[in-house]
């Protein structure tokens, strides 16, 4: 989940080459909605999503619907204290931002 558009083309491309099956959505409202549809191995949040519900929220709702959720939260402000506590806040690991493409 991302509102970058290109960031989530990016991430798309390096894990399909990886070999995984990949859905993207911009907003935590349709991560939810997806989330709820399939099964995924992980999810990889983006921890700022001005128009919408962002990772710290969105977890929370994940962990109600699974609570053996695996959840990557990324963010390009490597200053934000989530980034630092990803465990606290049940994030997995953490995913800086930019994510380049190899």
């Amino acid at each position: 989940m991302d509102d970058e558009g290109l960031i989530l083309k990016n991430v798309r491309t390096i894990l399909e080459k990886s070999g995984y099956e990949v859905r993207t959505v911009s907003g935590g409202q349709q991560a939810l909605v997806i989330y709820r549809q399939m099964s995924f191995d992980a999810v990889i949040l983006d921890l700022t999503i001005p128009s919408g519900m962002g990772g710290k929220k969105s977890i929370k709702e994940l962990i109600k619907i699974d609570p053996k959720v695996r959840v990557i939260v990324s963010s390009g402000y490597s200053n934000e204290e989530v980034m630092g506590n990803f465990r606290e806040m049940s994030f997995c690991t953490v995913l800086p931002k930019p994510c380049l493409r190899r």
